[in-house]
């Protein structure tokens, strides 16, 4: 066990999907997988393990931000052995390009500060896995979802006395959607040479000021965790 969560070693399969909320872990394992089991309860971080079209998935909740985010991540890679991250979380728009609802698979990403998302001192950039962003955009496809991929900007402050002006380079540059993990998903994946990518559901809109209503989102999350599943097993 870690102090943070209570798993044994085993408990966890090779891939994990990590939602932030735990309510939406458990939501997850309870629709798409088969005979899920709960493998850690601490601190309300939810954790399962379960079968996807036979073979093994897990799905761990992390919090919210960087710091809680990495907490988890690291164990699992560290002490678990998980060789592949694949973020299932919730991001804000930053185009008008992207929609409310829809998918968006974060192809590149920038911190909003050199000090964002920081791991073991190392700063340079980090992307997701090439063979799964080829197969999450393959799949998209496939499953006829609404998504869109590209540049994500992580950020550690959720209220920000600026407010949507701290974007504006970020969106220069291209940036589609903002949340607060992937920077440090894909530096700690990077750091321990595994696997990772992140998949966000489009909650708000930063440009447009559009926003879901907190009860529908279980439900938002179908196409997303779908589309998670399908790379885990396939990969």
């Amino acid at each position: 066990m870690t102090p943070h969560n209570e798993a044994e070693k085993g408990d966890y399969a090779e891939t994990v999907l990590l939602p932030g909320d735990p309510q939406r872990a458990e939501w997850m394992a309870e629709t798409f997988l088969e005979a899920p089991r709960c493998v850690n309860r601490r601190r309300g971080a939810l954790g399962f393990t379960g079968l996807f079209r036979g073979k093994p998935v897990s799905i761990q909740s992390t919090g919210i931000g960087v710091s809680s985010f990495l907490i988890y991540a690291h164990e699992l890679l560290d002490f678990h052995g998980v060789k592949t991250l694949i973020r299932t979380g919730t991001c804000g728009g930053l185009s008008e390009e992207v929609a409310l609802r829809s998918v968006v698979i974060s192809s590149a990403v920038r911190a909003e500060s050199d000090r964002s998302g920081q791991v073991f001192g190392m700063y340079e950039p980090a992307g997701p896995d090439p063979t799964l962003l080829t197969l999450a955009l393959q799949k998209a496809v496939d499953l006829g979802i609404a998504w869109s991929a590209g540049l994500t900007v992580c950020s550690d402050i959720f209220y920000h006395p600026d407010g949507r002006d701290r974007f504006a380079e970020a969106q220069a540059l291209g940036a589609v959607a903002v949340d607060m993990e992937t920077s440090a998903l894909y530096r700690i994946s990077a750091h321990f040479g595994a696997r990772a990518l992140s998949l966000l559901n489009v909650v708000d809109h930063v440009t447009t000021g559009e926003q879901t209503d907190y009860c529908e989102r279980q439900a938002l999350f179908t196409d997303m965790t779908r589309l998670a599943l399908e790379v885990a097993v396939d990969s």
